[in-house]
C-alpha cells in the first residue's frame, strides 16, 4: 500500500541532511486530532502500514485517517558476508523523511476521546517520539 508507483531511479543516495524538507502545513479542522513528530528519524512503509492497521483497529468507520507522508526514498542493502566493493546493494524498502513538527496523519472524527486512545495506541508502533495536538 504504501509504495510509489512510479520512480524515476531504482537507487538513490540516502543524503547527509534532512532539513531541506519542508513540514506538511494542515488547514484548521474542526475535530482534528493530528500526530506529529519531534524529531529526526525515517519511518518505512511497513511502519506506516501498522500505524494506520493500529488505528483502524480503534476507531473502525467513526472517522477518517488522512496520511501526510509518503515513503518515496528507495533503501539499499548488500547481503551478508559480501566483502566490501562490487557496486551498490540492491533495493530493500522504503522509507519517509521526516524532521521535528511534521504531521505523520490527522483523524477526523466526532469522538475525541476514542481519536487519542487511538493515536496513543498508534505511537507505540513508530520509532521516533511523537505528540498528539489537537
Amino acid at each position: 500500500m504504501f509504495i510509489p508507483k512510479n520512480f524515476k531511479f531504482r537507487k538513490q543516495q540516502k543524503g547527509k541532511k534532512f532539513t531541506k524538507i519542508l513540514s506538511n502545513c494542515l488547514n484548521q479542522q474542526t475535530n482534528c486530532v493530528r500526530l506529529k513528530t519531534l524529531g529526526f528519524g525515517r519511518l518505512t512503509s511497513n511502519q506506516l502500514k501498522a500505524l494506520k492497521q493500529s488505528i483502524n483497529k480503534i476507531i473502525k468507520k467513526r472517522g477518517r485517517v488522512v496520511f501526510k507522508i509518503f515513503p518515496q526514498t528507495p533503501i539499499t542493502k548488500k547481503p551478508i558476508e559480501v566483502r566490501m566493493g562490487k557496486g551498490k546493494g540492491a533495493f530493500s524498502h522504503w522509507i519517509a523523511k521526516v524532521q521535528p513538527g511534521t504531521t505523520i496523519c490527522y483523524i477526523e472524527s466526532e469522538f475525541l476521546l476514542l481519536t487519542r486512545k487511538a493515536l496513543e495506541y498508534a505511537k507505540n508502533r513508530l520509532p521516533i517520539k511523537t505528540k498528539i495536538t489537537i
